[in-house]
């Protein structure tokens, strides 16, 4: 059977497929009985079915980062789509599930985006090229990095968010460094090794994204310059980096998230890596307003015009425009 696509799904279709549950949420209704709202989902969106009471004793095994058969009908309550359910879910053997179909990930292509991350090695020379090439002339790196999510919740969390998330990181900083009279091509190399941690700090399976061990003790701006020390140690004598250069790519890794308070271990201090830092928030922020008007959770109806309620990721809500420009 084909893969379910959550955004061609209509009132009144039927349902009969392997999801995954991302969420479990046990509830109670106002008449004391339990209830159970599920958050089903595959690679191309979710959607949210309650569970009641007489369906509730036969999913007390059921949990999230399981596969589960589902079938229901489409429904709409409140100006939502839901679920209904027409038998209780399934649990499926999780060695017959194939996680690259549950998994969100990035809607553009991974090649063009390889393509640009290659344009852009092709500009740099001498030392700047070799730091850059331990990391992504490698093609296990590559693998692992296009893999990895660019959080485990919040901007950029799916597959492949890391990689969408460094080019854009990457563009932005580029296009300003330029106005403003900077080096583009060191600026390239702070956007394409910022975030290497990431692939040491966060796990992918059927349960979502998490932390590692080292992600959690350690988090990923300390990994990536652990990781960036590691490799630069294996080039032969003639072609190492300076003590100034090695510090200074440090720096971009370190500083990047701007302010001691969210995490960066110093301020920027030179024009790049304040450069740096601004175009990672805004890569950052922009998904989020992306992602925002199309929630669900925060637009219920599609005739609202603000959001229901306050974005967790914005700290405020959100204007969704009806006019058009064009």
């Amino acid at each position: 059977m084909a893969a379910l696509e959550f955004p061609k799904l209509a009132v009144g279709d039927r349902v009969q497929h392997e999801l995954l549950v991302r969420e479990r949420d046990d509830k109670k209704t106002k008449a004391g009985d339990d209830f159970i709202v599920l958050k089903l989902g595959n690679a191309s969106g979710s959607i949210s079915a309650n569970v009641w009471k007489e369906m509730v004793p036969q999913v007390q095994g059921v949990r999230a980062g399981q596969v589960v058969q589902v079938i229901g009908v489409v429904e709409e309550y409140a100006g939502r789509r839901q679920l209904k359910l027409s038998a209780p879910p399934r649990v499926v053997p999780m060695a017959a599930a194939d996680i690259e179909q549950f998994l969100p990930r990035i809607g553009v292509s991974e090649t063009e985006l390889w393509a640009k991350v290659d344009a852009w090695r092709a500009e740099m020379r001498g030392p700047l090229r070799r730091a850059v090439d331990l990391f992504f002339a490698d093609e296990s790196f590559r693998a692992e990095f296009a893999r990895t999510p660019g959080a485990t919740r919040g901007h950029h969390a799916v597959v492949g968010g890391l990689l969408l998330h460094s080019c854009e990181v990457a563009e932005i900083a580029r296009a300003s460094v330029k106005v403003m009279g900077g080096n583009v091509t060191l600026v390239t190399a702070g956007a394409l090794l910022h975030d290497i941690g990431k692939t040491q700090a966060y796990t992918v399976d059927l349960a979502g994204f998490d932390y590692t061990r080292a992600g959690m003790l350690l988090q990923h701006i300390v990994l990536g310059s652990l990781m960036l020390d590691e490799r630069l140690a294996t080039l032969a004598p003639s072609e190492r980096l300076t003590d100034e250069q090695r510090l200074e790519l440090h720096h971009f890794i370190q500083s990047h998230h701007g302010q001691l308070e969210y995490g960066a271990a110093v301020r920027p201090m030179t024009l790049e890596a304040e450069i740096l830092h601004f175009a990672d928030n805004t890569s950052a922020k922009a998904n989020d307003f992306n992602e925002a008007v199309e929630d669900a959770e925060l637009f219920p109806s599609a005739d609202l015009e603000f959001s229901a309620k306050r974005s967790w990721r914005l700290e405020r809500r959100v204007w969704k425009r009806s006019h058009r420009w064009d």
